[in-house]
């Protein structure tokens, strides 16, 4: 018997492994979204270290910050910095929280939603990937140089340098690739406010909820007492983050169409008549 097309695929979708079916009949498999992060990573990182090779535009732009920062009342970095340099293990867990929990806890966010809130993961994914991607357009087109990267006569230090951590931009393969004018907006603070609000609503625990609220606080703390960013930098970020939500609302439909029932079990093939004796 010839299959048609509509027929066709649902069985198709029940031999493919690592399916889940959404309540709208939408179909995701792990393996495609991992395929899908890594390609999107590699492109977003491609794109991101190609440039950054203006300095003395990035500097320009670093004078600009800290003159709109004055005007607004925000421009305590160095001093903020200054006060945590007198005690080092703040220092320390400060670098190792900003080399490592923006990468670690955003994927496992995407873990946690895809296993326990599926039909919610699509929009919260395309959310993330579109912030992304906006952060992008700062990158290239408003280079920015942090803290840690202006002139010693502004008293920042590179904590990332100077102190135990993961990695610093100043050294190995980070160094030779990593665009360091990428700055504005800032998209660690973009990416712990979306683990915030996809976690606060979805936890039991309230101790639970309270740690995912203080997240984007301590990345804040973290960007600013490590000299990586100005306070703007996070303001940029929170703002990007909305703006790719919003937009993730308007193209976003898998998980949020109405439910559909599940398709039919394949019948089960009757055994063939083995052969007959005389």
């Amino acid at each position: 018997m010839t299959l048609t097309e509509s027929e066709a695929a649902p069985r198709l979708h029940r031999r493919l492994p690592g399916r889940r079916v959404l309540h709208d009949g939408t179909v995701l498999y792990w393996w495609a979204e991992i395929i899908f992060a890594a390609i999107f990573y590699g492109v977003y990182s491609t794109i991101r270290n190609a440039s950054g090779n203006d300095t003395a535009a990035a500097r320009r732009n670093a004078d600009t910050i800290i003159e709109w920062q004055q005007s607004l009342g925000l421009n305590h970095e160095r001093m903020l910095q200054e006060w945590a340099l007198g005690f080092k293990p703040l220092i320390i867990a400060c670098n190792y929280f900003y080399g490592s929990l923006h990468f670690v806890l955003t994927a496992g966010v995407l873990v946690f939603l895809y296993r326990k809130f599926g039909d919610d993961y699509p929009l919260w994914r395309n959310t993330l990937a579109i912030t992304t991607a906006i952060a992008l357009i700062g990158f290239t087109f408003w280079p920015l140089m942090p803290p840690r990267l202006l002139p010693s006569s502004f008293g920042f230090i590179d904590t990332l340098d100077k102190y135990p951590t993961f990695w610093s931009f100043n050294r190995g393969a980070v160094n030779k690739i990593s665009n360091q004018y990428a700055a504005m907006p800032s998209v660690h603070c973009a990416w712990a406010l979306w683990c915030a609000i996809v976690l606060v609503p979805r936890l039991k625990h309230r101790w639970a909820k309270v740690l995912a609220a203080l997240y984007p606080v301590c990345t804040v703390t973290s960007i600013v007492l490590t000299a990586n960013h100005f306070f703007l930098d996070a303001v940029g970020g929170f703002a990007v983050l909305g703006i790719g939500y919003l937009i993730a609302r308007l193209v976003t439909h898998a998980g949020r169409g109405a439910p559909v029932p599940p398709p039919p079990p394949e019948p089960e093939l009757a055994p063939s008549p083995g052969p007959s004796t005389a």
